[in-house]
Protein backbone atom coordinates (compact mmCIF):
# COMPACT_ATOMS: atom_id res chain seq x y z
CA UNK A 1 0.00 0.00 0.00
CA UNK A 2 2.75 2.35 1.12
CA UNK A 3 4.40 1.73 -2.02
CA UNK A 4 1.16 2.58 -4.18
CA UNK A 5 0.55 5.80 -2.59
CA UNK A 6 4.59 6.71 -3.28
CA UNK A 7 3.62 6.52 -7.27
CA UNK A 8 1.24 9.52 -7.47
CA UNK A 9 3.34 11.20 -4.76
CA UNK A 10 6.21 11.08 -6.59
CA UNK A 11 5.10 12.15 -9.94
CA UNK A 12 2.98 15.32 -7.92
CA UNK A 13 6.72 16.22 -6.54
CA UNK A 14 9.13 15.60 -9.76
CA UNK A 15 6.46 18.16 -11.01
CA UNK A 16 7.01 20.64 -8.11
CA UNK A 17 10.94 19.98 -7.97
CA UNK A 18 11.30 20.85 -11.84
CA UNK A 19 9.12 23.79 -11.97
CA UNK A 20 11.24 25.06 -8.79
CA UNK A 21 14.08 24.60 -10.42
CA UNK A 22 13.30 26.07 -13.95
CA UNK A 23 11.66 29.49 -12.15
CA UNK A 24 15.25 29.39 -9.76
CA UNK A 25 17.45 29.23 -12.87
CA UNK A 26 16.45 33.13 -14.15
CA UNK A 27 16.33 34.29 -11.17
CA UNK A 28 19.62 33.18 -10.03
CA UNK A 29 21.27 34.55 -13.97
CA UNK A 30 19.84 38.02 -12.76
CA UNK A 31 20.99 37.96 -9.47
CA UNK A 32 24.46 36.66 -10.33
CA UNK A 33 24.92 39.19 -13.53
CA UNK A 34 23.36 42.16 -12.43
CA UNK A 35 23.91 42.30 -8.49
CA UNK A 36 26.56 39.83 -8.08
CA UNK A 37 27.64 37.26 -5.48
CA UNK A 38 25.51 38.26 -2.15
CA UNK A 39 22.17 38.01 -4.32
CA UNK A 40 23.04 35.20 -6.22
CA UNK A 41 23.47 33.66 -2.91
CA UNK A 42 20.28 34.65 -1.75
CA UNK A 43 18.62 33.14 -4.52
CA UNK A 44 20.68 29.42 -4.07
CA UNK A 45 19.42 29.42 -0.47
CA UNK A 46 16.12 30.15 -1.27
CA UNK A 47 16.04 27.62 -3.76
CA UNK A 48 17.45 24.71 -0.92
CA UNK A 49 14.36 25.97 1.18
CA UNK A 50 11.79 25.55 -1.79
CA UNK A 51 13.37 22.50 -2.94
CA UNK A 52 13.27 20.81 0.71
CA UNK A 53 9.07 21.53 0.88
CA UNK A 54 8.63 19.84 -2.69
CA UNK A 55 9.97 16.99 -0.56
CA UNK A 56 7.58 17.44 2.26
CA UNK A 57 5.18 16.38 -0.74
CA UNK A 58 6.37 13.04 -0.06
CA UNK A 59 5.29 12.92 3.34
CA UNK A 60 9.40 14.04 4.21
CA UNK A 61 10.55 15.65 7.56
CA UNK A 62 14.10 17.30 8.36
CA UNK A 63 16.02 17.59 11.51
CA UNK A 64 19.40 19.25 11.65
CA UNK A 65 20.78 19.12 15.08
CA UNK A 66 23.62 21.68 15.78
CA UNK A 67 24.39 22.64 19.44
CA UNK A 68 27.63 24.17 18.42
CA UNK A 69 28.39 28.26 17.64
CA UNK A 70 30.38 27.91 15.25
CA UNK A 71 31.97 31.20 13.77
CA UNK A 72 31.58 32.68 10.41
CA UNK A 73 34.79 34.24 9.83
CA UNK A 74 36.72 31.01 9.36
CA UNK A 75 36.98 28.41 6.84
CA UNK A 76 35.23 25.48 7.28
CA UNK A 77 35.38 21.86 5.84
CA UNK A 78 32.15 19.67 6.18
CA UNK A 79 32.41 16.19 6.23
CA UNK A 80 29.63 13.97 6.09
CA UNK A 81 28.26 10.71 5.18
CA UNK A 82 26.71 10.53 1.55
CA UNK A 83 23.24 8.46 1.09
CA UNK A 84 21.48 10.44 -1.82
CA UNK A 85 21.49 13.84 -3.43
CA UNK A 86 18.38 14.88 -0.77
CA UNK A 87 21.47 15.32 1.37
CA UNK A 88 22.31 18.26 0.19
CA UNK A 89 19.46 21.22 0.11
CA UNK A 90 19.38 20.81 3.65
CA UNK A 91 22.82 21.38 4.79
CA UNK A 92 22.62 24.28 2.50
CA UNK A 93 20.53 25.58 4.05
CA UNK A 94 20.69 25.29 7.32
CA UNK A 95 24.26 26.10 7.56
CA UNK A 96 23.91 28.80 4.62
CA UNK A 97 25.77 31.42 6.87
CA UNK A 98 29.05 29.73 6.18
CA UNK A 99 28.85 29.71 2.29
CA UNK A 100 28.75 25.98 1.90
CA UNK A 101 30.56 25.17 -1.31
CA UNK A 102 30.88 21.27 -2.79
CA UNK A 103 33.12 18.97 -4.17
CA UNK A 104 30.87 18.07 -7.03
CA UNK A 105 31.51 15.48 -10.77
CA UNK A 106 31.89 17.56 -13.52
CA UNK A 107 28.46 15.98 -15.60
CA UNK A 108 26.68 17.79 -13.03
CA UNK A 109 27.93 21.38 -14.35
CA UNK A 110 25.88 21.18 -17.13
CA UNK A 111 22.10 20.45 -18.04
CA UNK A 112 20.64 20.84 -14.89
CA UNK A 113 18.49 24.12 -14.76
CA UNK A 114 19.61 26.46 -11.41
CA UNK A 115 21.67 23.23 -10.10
CA UNK A 116 24.77 23.39 -13.11
CA UNK A 117 24.22 27.08 -13.03
CA UNK A 118 25.06 27.56 -9.32
CA UNK A 119 26.98 24.46 -9.23
CA UNK A 120 29.59 26.71 -12.03
CA UNK A 121 29.05 30.01 -10.79
CA UNK A 122 28.71 29.98 -7.26
CA UNK A 123 32.22 28.91 -5.88
CA UNK A 124 31.86 25.08 -6.02
CA UNK A 125 34.10 22.72 -7.83
CA UNK A 126 33.46 20.62 -10.66
CA UNK A 127 35.83 17.63 -11.25
CA UNK A 128 36.67 14.36 -13.20
CA UNK A 129 36.96 11.86 -10.93
CA UNK A 130 38.26 9.74 -13.48
CA UNK A 131 40.94 11.94 -13.81
CA UNK A 132 43.39 12.74 -11.15
CA UNK A 133 45.51 15.16 -13.37
CA UNK A 134 42.41 17.50 -13.81
CA UNK A 135 40.79 16.29 -10.00
CA UNK A 136 43.87 16.90 -7.74
CA UNK A 137 44.84 20.36 -9.26
CA UNK A 138 40.93 21.48 -9.10
CA UNK A 139 40.52 20.32 -5.18
CA UNK A 140 43.69 22.05 -4.66
CA UNK A 141 42.93 25.26 -6.21
CA UNK A 142 39.23 24.85 -3.96
CA UNK A 143 40.98 24.44 -1.23
CA UNK A 144 42.69 27.38 -1.28
CA UNK A 145 39.98 29.31 -2.00
CA UNK A 146 37.85 27.99 0.76
CA UNK A 147 40.94 29.17 3.25
CA UNK A 148 41.13 33.02 1.80
CA UNK A 149 37.29 33.49 1.47
CA UNK A 150 36.35 32.01 4.84
CA UNK A 151 33.90 30.10 2.99
CA UNK A 152 32.80 26.19 3.69
CA UNK A 153 33.66 23.23 1.79
CA UNK A 154 31.85 20.40 1.66
CA UNK A 155 33.38 17.07 1.17
CA UNK A 156 31.67 13.37 0.88
CA UNK A 157 34.87 11.37 1.34
CA UNK A 158 32.99 7.67 0.60
CA UNK A 159 33.32 9.01 -2.80
CA UNK A 160 30.04 7.37 -3.94
CA UNK A 161 26.88 7.61 -1.45
CA UNK A 162 25.56 4.53 0.46
CA UNK A 163 22.91 3.04 -1.15
CA UNK A 164 21.87 0.98 1.86
CA UNK A 165 22.80 3.49 4.93
CA UNK A 166 25.87 1.45 5.78
CA UNK A 167 28.63 3.86 5.52
CA UNK A 168 31.34 3.23 3.12
CA UNK A 169 35.41 3.50 4.04
CA UNK A 170 36.53 6.90 3.45
CA UNK A 171 38.78 8.00 0.28
CA UNK A 172 40.88 9.92 2.13
CA UNK A 173 42.66 11.68 -0.73
CA UNK A 174 40.58 14.60 -1.48
CA UNK A 175 40.12 15.16 2.26
CA UNK A 176 43.77 15.16 2.76
CA UNK A 177 44.01 18.52 0.19
CA UNK A 178 41.42 20.48 1.86
CA UNK A 179 43.01 20.12 4.70
CA UNK A 180 46.49 20.64 3.51
CA UNK A 181 45.20 24.05 1.73
CA UNK A 182 43.17 25.58 4.27
CA UNK A 183 45.00 24.71 7.36
CA UNK A 184 43.16 27.37 9.41
CA UNK A 185 39.82 25.82 8.46
CA UNK A 186 37.78 23.83 11.30
CA UNK A 187 36.00 20.62 10.16
CA UNK A 188 32.71 20.03 10.77
CA UNK A 189 31.51 16.19 10.76
CA UNK A 190 28.20 15.68 10.07
CA UNK A 191 25.87 12.31 10.17
CA UNK A 192 23.53 11.76 7.82
CA UNK A 193 20.45 9.19 8.54
CA UNK A 194 17.24 7.66 5.93
CA UNK A 195 18.27 10.07 3.21
CA UNK A 196 18.92 6.63 1.53
CA UNK A 197 15.15 5.51 1.70
CA UNK A 198 14.42 8.54 -0.51
CA UNK A 199 15.33 5.87 -3.46
CA UNK A 200 14.32 2.65 -1.37
CA UNK A 201 12.30 1.48 -4.80
CA UNK A 202 14.60 2.78 -6.91
CA UNK A 203 14.58 6.32 -8.66
CA UNK A 204 10.45 6.01 -9.37
CA UNK A 205 9.07 5.76 -7.17
CA UNK A 206 10.45 7.61 -4.15
CA UNK A 207 10.40 6.23 -0.81
CA UNK A 208 8.01 8.47 1.02
CA UNK A 209 7.16 9.54 4.90
CA UNK A 210 10.85 9.29 5.69
CA UNK A 211 12.05 11.69 8.48
CA UNK A 212 16.48 12.92 7.19
CA UNK A 213 18.28 13.17 10.37
CA UNK A 214 21.46 15.66 10.46
CA UNK A 215 23.76 15.87 13.19
CA UNK A 216 26.52 18.03 13.30
CA UNK A 217 29.63 16.73 15.68
CA UNK A 218 32.11 18.46 17.86
CA UNK A 219 34.10 20.89 15.77
CA UNK A 220 38.29 19.86 15.10
CA UNK A 221 40.08 22.68 14.61
CA UNK A 222 42.81 21.25 11.99
CA UNK A 223 45.50 23.11 13.94
CA UNK A 224 45.28 21.38 16.84
CA UNK A 225 46.23 17.88 15.34
CA UNK A 226 49.67 17.32 14.65
CA UNK A 227 49.03 14.32 13.39
CA UNK A 228 46.23 15.01 10.46
CA UNK A 229 46.01 10.90 9.50
CA UNK A 230 44.61 10.87 13.08
CA UNK A 231 42.30 13.52 12.47
CA UNK A 232 40.55 12.16 9.73
CA UNK A 233 40.23 8.79 11.67
CA UNK A 234 38.66 10.73 14.02
CA UNK A 235 35.92 12.52 11.89
CA UNK A 236 35.53 8.76 10.13
CA UNK A 237 35.03 7.01 13.06
CA UNK A 238 32.88 10.28 14.60
CA UNK A 239 30.36 10.01 11.79
CA UNK A 240 30.37 6.08 10.97
CA UNK A 241 29.64 5.40 14.72
CA UNK A 242 25.97 7.62 14.22
CA UNK A 243 24.82 6.19 11.68
CA UNK A 244 21.87 3.90 12.01
CA UNK A 245 20.95 2.11 8.53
Amino acid sequence: MRKILAYPLTVLYLMCFGLTLVVFHPIQWICFNVFGYKAHKISVDWLQFFLMRCLNVLGTRFTFTNPYDIPTDEPLIIVANHQSMYDISPIMWYMRKHHPKFIAKQELGKGIPSVSYNLRHGGSVLIDRKNPRQALPAIMKFGEYIENTKRAAVIFPEGTRSKTGVPKPFQTKGLEILIKKAPSATIVPISINNSWKMLRYGKFPMGIGNHLKFTVHQPLKIATFVNKEELIRTVEQTISSNIHP
